[in-house]
């Protein structure tokens, strides 16, 4: 079970099959037996009951055909063919994708989810995107450059399209680097609705192929958490969007036409309770939801192949990645758990106050990217004192109409204990910054205090994940940590494995061990209700080194 090689799988029964016939491992009864033979997932599993034993018992190997009374032999009830857990999502999705894994390690942000994560999982048959947002379009820019050549002929990778409705420029040039690179996949992330960047993504390099089928030169995947959200993903790209960016040049006549056939994202991730943009909602009650959605807009607009739809958000554990299969996924993506994974560009210093979370040490706080519109995003609450002092930045911002107003004791406290600097020193490297990446919001701040006001508190946002990420152990108390809660649980499944410390935490043993796990759960969970009497110890996969 420690190795992801094929093994031969004992026979399927014939049509007059009745009867198994024990080869060198004889039926499991008792709770010991049916424990040490539920693990058995790459082999055919048979279902048997004999007259002197109780219940249902289960047989690996042997043969299987009719009954002969000169024989011993077990009545067969049936037999679950091997579970691999390359089986575990839609075929389709490892098809489109090039992967072996239903498995995505997911695109945390300012470069966390780094090239050498990203590159890792291409290696191992799974697929990564590398975390474009926060990071300047240059810095962007090399990193995919690196890629493209590291992992030249490889489909499954790609980087992240966050949205940025306060500097839409961003977004076009993010896309510009994806289009120009010729970027496999991108993931489309925190959009509240389509925009020219990622309906440009999702629509250029359309084009037929040998049985007129819509091909696409660029895979787009939506990650959402509301169904209003997801509905125009799963939906043809508008056309009043798609006349626009053929009128500006950046779309052709003939990609404009095969737009009107495809959905904009043919791989939508619903986005549970997660680290980062979330809006906390239960796995269970999402993914159920979207399902329903796809069907009904695949029936409304006649595509000729189904969108997949995969989930995100708590699974740090085998048993929440086996539960999201069972919900239908396509395909699992992790985030919070990979941050502490050897491959994260997440300072040490910050993953090791990871590796100490436990489920309920995360809280929501306001987002650095859409801090005036009140978004928020979850954080690691252990500790960090980041969650408390950014509130505490909204709730002047949303009180005051600039900073002169606000009272001069919390203005001192502000920065003393929060910027630990003067605010007119804050304003300047504010300042420098807007000027090299959008002079327009400088103009605007000349002439709105209050949005002056809310840049300059933006910077101990934005700082405050860079501390992180650099490991400025002097800021420690202001790391924002993206985190949601299935850290926490993932840090007591892996109490006591090589999975505990930080040096045995790669990102692909992670994804391994949660997909074995998963496929093993699944196995118990299909004997049960096929009445074997299954013990709670099966439902318990501890971590081990896999190949």
């Amino acid at each position: 079970m420690g190795t992801h090689a094929m093994t031969t799988a004992s026979p399927a029964p014939t049509a007059a099959a009745t009867a198994w016939y024990p080869g060198d491992r004889p039926a499991a009864f008792t709770p010991p037996q049916i424990l040490s033979t539920a693990v058995v997932i790459r082999e055919a599993v048979h279902l048997v009951t004999a007259p002197a034993e109780p219940g249902i018992g289960i047989g690996v190997g042997g043969s299987t055909g009719p009954a002969a009374p000169a024989q011993q032999a077990l009545h067969l009830i049936g037999t679950l063919p091997p579970l691999y857990p390359e089986w575990l999502g839609d075929r389709s999705f490892g098809e489109a994708h090039g992967v072996r894994f239903p498995y995505v390690a997911g695109e945390m942000a300012g470069g966390i989810a780094t090239a050498a994560m990203v590159t890792a999982m291409a290696r191992a048959g799974m697929l990564g995107f590398f975390g474009a947002a926060g990071l300047y379009p240059d810095r962007v820019e090399r990193e995919v450059a690196e890629l493209a050549s590291g992992l030249a002929g490889k489909p499954n990778w790609g980087i992240n399209l966050i949205h940025s409705p306060g500097e839409p420029l961003l977004e076009e040039q993010v896309a510009e680097i994806a289009l120009r690179h010729r970027v496999p996949a991108v993931s489309a992330s925190a959009f509240m609705s389509l925009t020219p960047a990622v309906i440009r993504t999702a629509v250029s390099g359309l084009h037929r192929g040998p049985q007129g089928r819509v091909l696409r030169r660029t895979r787009l995947f939506a990650k959402v958490s509301r169904p209003e959200v997801a509905e125009p993903f799963m939906s043809p790209a508008p056309r009043p969007l798609v006349r626009a960016l053929v009128e500006r040049g950046q779309l052709t006549e003939d990609e404009a036409e095969l737009a009107a056939r495809v959905p904009v994202a043919e791989d939508v991730t619903v986005e549970a309770d997660s680290g980062g943009h979330t809006d906390n909602r239960p796995l269970t009650v999402l993914l159920p939801a979207m399902l329903a959605m796809r069907d009904e807009l695949t029936a409304r607009y006649g595509y000729d192949r189904g969108i997949r739809i995969g989930a995100a958000g708590g699974l740090g554990t085998p048993a929440a990645v086996a539960g999201a299969f069972a919900l239908g996924a396509a395909y699992v993506l992790t985030g919070s758990v990979n941050q502490a994974a050897r491959e994260s560009g997440l300072s040490d210093d910050a993953k090791a106050m990871l590796a100490q979370a436990d489920v309920a040490d995360v809280t929501m706080a306001p987002a650095a990217d859409m801090f005036e519109l009140g978004i928020k995003v979850q954080v690691l609450r252990r500790g960090t004192l980041f969650a408390a002092r950014a509130t505490r930045l909204y709730e002047l911002y949303h009180d005051h109409e600039s900073w002169e107003e606000i009272p001069p004791r919390q203005r001192a406290r502000v920065e003393q204990e929060i910027f630990k600097a003067p605010f007119d020193d804050v304003w300047a490297e504010t300042r420098r910054f807007w000027q090299r990446q959008d002079p327009s919001r400088l103009r605007k701040a000349e002439q709105d205090p209050r949005h002056r006001m809310a840049l300059a508190f933006r910077w101990y946002l934005g700082k405050s994940s860079r501390w992180a990420v650099s490991g400025n152990t002097e800021r420690r108390a202001d790391y924002q940590v993206w985190c949601g809660p299935a850290m926490g649980a993932f840090n007591r499944w892996a109490a006591d494995s090589f999975l505990a410390g930080l040096g045995g935490r790669e990102v692909v043993q992670i994804a391994l061990n949660l997909l074995e796990g998963a496929a093993v759960l699944t196995r118990a969970h299909q004997l049960r209700s096929h009445g074997v009497a299954v013990p709670a110890a099966a439902f318990a996969f501890r971590p081990r080194r896999l190949a």
